[in-house]
């Protein structure tokens, strides 16, 4: 009797390089943040990094304190600048707003009512009378009731004003973002790439305290665009480092490249860039080569002259996100280079992101990128 075989619809994945030998090698292990080099563990460092000042006092803040300390800084540059949203008044839930209600007063910290939408609509018509609003939004998962603020009334702005100059700069919506291990459905979304599809504002992510301090004073007082300001809350507490006292800017849609090297270009931006970190590590240790990292800083419009330039370089790319892969920020920056750099490629340009699936609380470390995946997707990119 003949026997009924059910043809293979999808290959297994296999990691063909994490999981072999040697036995020793030990990938997945927690991020040390007191000696990643992508914190300033001193100020000697500052000189490496442009736009940070070079002299002066600095002190140690986390990601939370920095946020807090460029939001003072603004509200003190300018009676313009307001800070509003739920529970800010008493510091909001990460505390971030903490201390900012008793030095400027309720009159320009305040908290709302629950109701993401009439935040963003309040934020838009202050800004429209030349105010420049903070609204903060306590989860980026909770974002969506005021999509349509962002979408149809936001973005459009500009464009509707014509000749007539107007514009929402200085509009700043901030939201803790991705996760955290244990956020489940609605504490862990990364919704960066729905803003990144809409013209007419900037997407910036920080990956850390100096970095997250001059974006944001830029973004509420040097922006002429309205900011969707996206901050990767697992870093709040977990990465702190040595940040510049006095007040700078950092450029809006310009990109960093945070380690040079010649084989093969590493685009991500915000948390995964110390998974990334430590992936590269690990191959470099293995391999002998060089693989140069590159931080997105702000995701739309995004910097791709600087993309570019190093994939010409090495003539190999990989992109890794937290986001689901499916239509993310990888899929553009892929489609991008492809287009700009094809004939300098050596292999296919691989993404490696969350997996297309909604992030149970049981299953947040398989669904988001590790040093494993990212390890294996190096080496298959290298070994193409």
């Amino acid at each position: 009797m003949a026997v009924f075989r059910t043809p293979r619809l999808f290959a297994l994945q296999v990691r063909h390089y994490s999981s072999t030998i040697p036995t020793s090698r030990r990938l997945n292990l927690p991020i040390d943040f007191k000696t990643t080099p992508l914190l300033h563990h001193t100020s000697n460092t500052f000189s490496a990094i442009p736009g940070l000042p070079k002299e002066g006092p600095s002190k140690r803040l986390n990601l939370c304190q920095a946020v807090n300390e460029a939001l003072a800084t603004a509200l003190r540059a300018s009676n313009r600048v307001l800070c509003f949203g739920e529970d800010v008044a008493f510091g909001g839930v990460f505390r971030c707003t903490a201390g900012l209600q008793a030095e400027f007063g309720t009159d320009r910290v305040f908290n709302t009512p629950i109701t993401e939408q009439g935040i963003v609509g309040a934020a838009i018509g202050a800004a429209a009378e030349g105010m420049k609003p903070v609204a903060e939004i306590q989860f980026a998962d909770y974002v969506w009731p005021a999509y349509d603020q962002i979408v149809n009334e936001a973005s459009k702005f500009r464009y509707r004003e014509g000749t007539t100059g107007a514009n929402l700069g200085g509009l700043v919506i901030r939201m803790p973002c991705g996760g955290v291990g244990h956020g489940a459905l609605y504490h862990t979304q990364s919704p960066e790439s729905m803003f990144c599809h809409i013209p007419g504002f900037r997407v910036v992510m920080p990956r850390s305290p100096s970095q997250a301090k001059g974006l944001l004073l830029s973004a509420i007082l040097d922006s002429q665009d309205p900011v969707i300001f996206m901050e990767p809350k697992v870093l709040y507490r977990a990465a702190v480092e040595e940040v510049p006292e006095e007040p700078y800017y950092l450029p809006l849609s310009k990109a960093e490249v945070l380690r040079e090297g010649g084989d093969l270009t590493l685009i991500s931006y915000g948390r995964p860039l110390y998974t990334c970190q430590a992936a590269i590590d690990a191959v470099e240790r293995e391999r002998g080569v060089k693989i140069e990292l590159i931080d997105l800083r702000t995701l739309y419009p995004w910097d791709q002259e600087t993309v570019m330039q190093s994939v010409k370089k090495t003539g190999r790319a990989v992109v890794v996100h937290e986001s689901m892969v499916n239509y993310g920020v990888g899929a553009e920056v892929s489609a991008k280079i492809q287009e700009k750099a094809f004939f300098h490629l050596s292999a296919p340009v691989k993404r490696v992101a969350g997996w297309t699936t909604h992030t149970g609380l049981a299953w947040e470390k398989y669904i988001l990128p590790d040093v494993a995946r990212i390890y294996d997707g190096i080496l298959e990119t290298l070994d193409t």
